[in-house]
């Protein structure tokens, strides 16, 4: 029987996640919130359905799904897929939900890694604490994400659009990790099914902010900006942004390595954007050619 893949959010890493199982011969299927997205997906062959949070999916939606993996966030009523398609569920042979590092709270710069007690201290995480025990009691596997970049989302396309900041917070640092790496992580975890598995999925190595800037400006040959005061651009700076501020921690990836098999393709920030901008350049010599 062929493997069905059902990802509930083909958004970022969804999508990625659903073309890397393309490319290894599964049925894919998933959930898009609007139809330009759905024309994009159709025309990769990976099937779509529309789901907004309110409204239950049809049964034969599903089909002859086999897996399922959500990485939609949950809302202020929970999360929709557990309150809205729970059902669906129970056939599946093995079920994923992708959650965050945010779970550990605040570390001051220590590590954590799955052993960690949680401590959220962001509403947000506690939702997503929350929803990872209702999923992990379905027997889902944990995947927990640090920041995600990628293509089209990185410190490279940052810099190109004059939007990249230098801040200065001493002893503050970020977890990364690439899509590609994820979605080679959850296929890993697929194929050596553990119910209830808990990961975290992060690279090698934590860093500022500042540094991931400075070397993307390094690999664009363009200006670094200067650092900036923590406490200058703390008041300009969104609710939002702050509270990412408000934590520091560096996550472990030893189990993922150990029990897994997994090698990153993006060990650290370093690889991960200069294969971005290789791909662009890539891109653009066969622009030329062409032209």
């Amino acid at each position: 029987m062929t493997n069905r893949l059902f990802v509930f959010g083909l958004g970022f890493s969804g999508r990625e996640i659903a073309r890397q199982a393309k490319a290894a011969g599964w049925s894919v299927a998933g959930t898009v919130r609007g139809d330009d997205k759905a024309q994009q997906l159709a025309a990769e062959g990976i099937e779509t359905h529309l789901f907004d949070g309110t409204g239950a999916l049809p049964a034969d939606a599903f089909g002859a799904t086999t897996h399922v993996l959500c990485t939609i966030a949950p809302g202020s009523t929970g999360d929709p897929v557990l309150r809205l398609c729970a059902s669906l569920l129970r056939g599946a042979r093995w079920l994923g939900y992708l959650s965050t590092t945010g779970v550990y709270g605040d570390r001051a710069g220590g590590w954590v890694d799955e052993t960690t007690p949680t401590n959220p201290s962001q509403p947000r995480s506690a939702a997503r604490l929350a929803t990872e025990r209702a999923w992990q009691a379905m027997g889902a596997t944990l995947f927990r994400l640090p920041g995600i970049y990628g293509p089209g989302r990185s410190a490279i396309d940052q810099v190109k659009a004059g939007t990249a900041r230098r801040i200065d917070k001493p002893g503050q640092v970020f977890s990364r990790i690439h899509v590609e790496d994820i979605a080679a992580t959850v296929l890993a975890a697929i194929a050596q099914p553990s119910p209830g598995a808990l990961y975290n999925v992060a690279d090698d190595l934590p860093a500022s902010t500042a540094d991931v800037i400075a070397y993307a400006c390094e690999l664009l040959a363009v200006p670094v900006p200067p650092l900036v005061p923590w406490a200058e651009i703390a008041p300009t700076m969104s609710a939002m942004a702050r509270s990412f501020y408000a934590e520091n921690r560096r996550v472990r990836n030893d189990r993922i390595k150990r029990e897994l098999g997994v090698r990153l393709r993006y060990p650290t920030y370093r690889e991960g954007l200069r294969a971005l901008v290789e791909a662009q350049q890539a891109v653009d010599a066969g622009t030329r050619e062409e032209s």
